[in-house]
């Protein structure tokens, strides 16, 4: 019994796993709320994340206010280039599906966007957590990105579906999520920290070449 709650036992190492990832998604929830401060707000949660799923997190709070300090404008501008993405994607699906091009014409249009689609959410998943760990302009975080999520494809399909997998039962059962508590609690920094994992993972190939290759901001 001694041996289980004693400092260095693996349910002490849990929980205190479990405390620094409810920590971390309190502080990612209240700094969201303002949805301009979003991108530094996914760049400080994914940085954290990856510290904590690596064991490199001595403190939650520290760790992520020192990177939305850090790149809060640059992610803030990264962030509503997506947002300007995202709107001319949803635009394109809404002529698509809505005015009559003939059968052919919107299955290949779709077909199109699909990809398009797919390889905008694959990029998107890297770029915060790129940003958190590497410098550069901000057309270099957003090609860097796109290129790795090319060169790691099973990493993107992963990350992509946890988070779908995450989205389907929070639609479909939420009472599995009690009704929207567990992102409230652990559920935006659960998945960041699992997700943190594999990019941590990625990333350590590239880490030591970043000061020689990396631009000034």
């Amino acid at each position: 019994m001694a041996t289980l709650f004693s400092a260095d036992s693996a349910l002490m190492r849990g929980l205190g796993v479990l405390a620094d990832v409810m920590v971390l998604n309190l502080l990612f929830v209240v700094t969201s709320i303002p949805l301009l401060t979003l991108g530094a707000s996914l760049t400080a949660l994914n940085f954290t994340a990856m510290r904590i799923a690596t064991g490199e997190c001595n403190s939650v709070t520290g760790d992520y206010f020192r990177s939305f300090r850090r790149n809060f404008r640059q992610a803030t501008v990264i962030w509503l280039v997506l947002l300007a993405m995202i709107a001319v994607l949803a635009a394109w699906y809404v002529v698509v599906t809505n005015l009559n091009y003939g059968a052919f014409a919107e299955l290949m249009l779709l077909a199109v966007w699909y990809v398009l689609a797919f390889n905008f959410a694959a990029a998107a998943l890297f770029v915060f957590p790129y940003l958190a760990n590497f410098e550069g302009r901000t057309r270099d975080v957003l090609g860097n990105a796109r290129r790795l999520s090319w060169k790691h494809p099973f990493t993107a399909l992963a990350a992509l579906a946890l988070i779908g997998l995450a989205v389907i039962v929070t639609v479909f059962y939420p009472q599995f999520t009690g009704y929207g508590l567990i992102w409230l609690f652990v559920g935006f920094a659960g998945i960041a920290t699992i997700n943190g994992r594999l990019f941590a993972g990625v990333f350590a190939k590239y880490i030591a070449a970043a000061p020689s290759a990396s631009d000034q901001r």
